[in-house]
């Protein structure tokens, strides 16, 4: 055997040039050229280049429309500097909307590319704007650090995401509130440490979860209101020594009002980011909880929930199985979303004052986050829209011992004081009689009570969520066609 055959022979082939063996576990290697790549800000090593641009080229595609809102705006700030000569004439300033507004245009269709020499979405539009109006292109980053770009793309993009979860969030609560109010008389064992406790109903038991989401609700607005404010012209956090108006930037965007000082517009990339994760942890809170409720309760030891089979997924083996697929899934996605929350949280801990390439990392934790928290509000609509109760297996659950703390409080009428009428029912539960449980429910009539629910407060706190949504929808699309009207 030759030394080659026998190299070949320990290896299962001949190595390439441009690789190399892994001597822990034999595995080929493809060795990375060392070649610089030619960028927009210089010449960078390919190695640095892919490890440095990490997932923003395939990442940042959801960004190119929020990028070219904020050049527009920019662009028109710039237009109005007083200075002489300016920087872009009416019909300069007109070419240069036309081309973000091309570049949008095409993005959405998928057909604007983002390069790893690009590194990320703000360079390949200033990559591709020369190209297409010539030297204008090359003014439109003056005055702005793809620092306070970055921060105001997530400001962009969380905002019209943050409104699509209140929507979706509406409608997942106006679905179990239609849900509570059809078996608003439908009697439900009320459980603590998961054993049976007291009676309760079936719509306390949803309108729970409602009122639950409804407090979500105030805290995306909270973060909604935290969020929108404008961090461009802050450049790379100290300002420039330009007349730039920051004022008009942020109303063109339709934000409240800019972040004040420009150091904080830089510091708070990643914590706005933590805050928003936080939030969308919360409403994943709630729908994991829910859905760990709706297993339980549709496993055939309880049979008081079902949903219809095509809502469940099949085993490989076992024909007679339909499982709860999605909402195992959702749980799983809630703890990575408050994973990311933490992670995000965390990793700013230690950052020292200025602007960290270390907040780069924050952004796949934000998209993901968001994602995650729209499609699971979606399918859990659906799954609560679908859920079929099974009431005689509802009813066949109140055992006398339910109702023990009633029968308590019933001796407490008759005048023995609690303590003593606690005792006389553990010490002879046999004498603990089984109550008509709806007759039960509805005799508990007092404020938030099974028979005390107040529907329409829940049905009011909806239709605020859904036209503030609807209202601030419509005026931030009239702003974005009046700066990009074909994107």
């Amino acid at each position: 055997m030759t030394r080659k055959q026998s190299a070949r022979s320990k290896t299962g082939s001949a190595r390439k040039p441009n690789q190399r063996v892994n001597s822990r576990n034999n595995v080929s290697v493809n060795r990375k050229r060392t070649d610089p790549s030619k960028t927009t800000v210089g010449v960078i090593a390919q190695e640095v280049l892919d490890y440095t641009a990490g997932r923003d080229a395939q990442l940042d595609h959801v960004l190119v429309t929020a990028d070219c809102m904020g050049s527009a705006a920019h662009a028109v700030m710039l237009s109005r500097m007083p200075v002489q000569p300016p920087l872009f004439n009416a019909a300069e300033l007109q070419k240069v909307l036309d081309a973000l507004d091309d570049i949008a245009a095409r993005a959405v269709q998928g057909r604007f590319t983002i390069r790893l020499a690009d590194q990320d979405v703000h360079m390949a539009v200033e990559r591709d704007l020369p190209r297409r109006i010539g030297e204008l292109g090359r003014r439109i980053h003056t005055g702005r650090s793809r620092n306070d770009q970055s921060a105001l793309d997530l400001r962009l993009h969380a905002r019209d995401r943050l409104l699509n979860v209140s929507r979706y969030a509406a409608d997942f609560m106006n679905a179990l509130l239609v849900f509570a109010r059809k078996h608003r008389d439908v009697p439900m064992v009320g459980r603590s440490h998961l054993q049976p406790a007291m009676p309760s109903s079936v719509a306390l038991w949803a309108t729970a979860y409602v009122e639950e989401m409804a407090e979500n609700l105030e805290s995306l607005r909270h973060v909604y209101d935290l969020n929108n404010r404008c961090p461009l012209g802050a450049a790379a956090g100290y300002g420039v020594p330009l007349p730039i108006d920051r004022n008009l930037t942020s109303r063109l965007l339709g934000f409240d009002a800019p972040v004040h000082n420009v150091l904080y517009a830089v510091h708070a990339r990643g914590k706005n980011e933590a805050r928003i994760l936080n939030a969308l942890g919360q409403v994943m809170l709630t729908l994991s909880r829910l859905a760990q409720d709706m297993i339980l309760f549709s496993m055939p030891e309880f049979g008081y929930f079902r949903f219809p089979p095509e809502l469940g997924t099949g085993s490989s083996i076992m024909p007679q199985k339909n499982n709860p697929d999605v909402l195992e899934l959702l749980r799983a996605r809630a703890a990575r979303l408050l994973g990311h929350a933490f992670g995000t949280t965390e990793l700013l801990r230690a950052l020292p004052a200025g602007y960290n390439r270390d907040v780069q990392e924050t952004k796949e934790p934000l998209l993901e986050g968001l994602q995650i928290t729209d499609s699971s509000l979606q399918i859990m609509t659906t799954l609560i829209t679908r859920l079929i109760v099974n009431r005689e297996r509802l009813l066949a659950a109140f055992t006398p011992a339910v109702f023990a703390a009633d029968h308590a409080l019933l001796l407490v009428r008759q005048g023995i004081p609690f303590r003593d009428a606690y005792r006389r029912v553990k010490q002879h539960p046999e004498t603990i009689e089984a109550g008509d449980p709806l007759e039960n429910i509805v005799a508990k009539n007092h404020l938030g009570a099974p028979g005390g629910l107040d529907f329409n407060r829940y049905s009011r706190q909806i239709v605020a969520t859904r036209r503030w949504v609807a209202s601030t929808e419509q005026r931030l699309r009239r702003l974005m066609q009046q700066l990009l009207p074909h994107a």
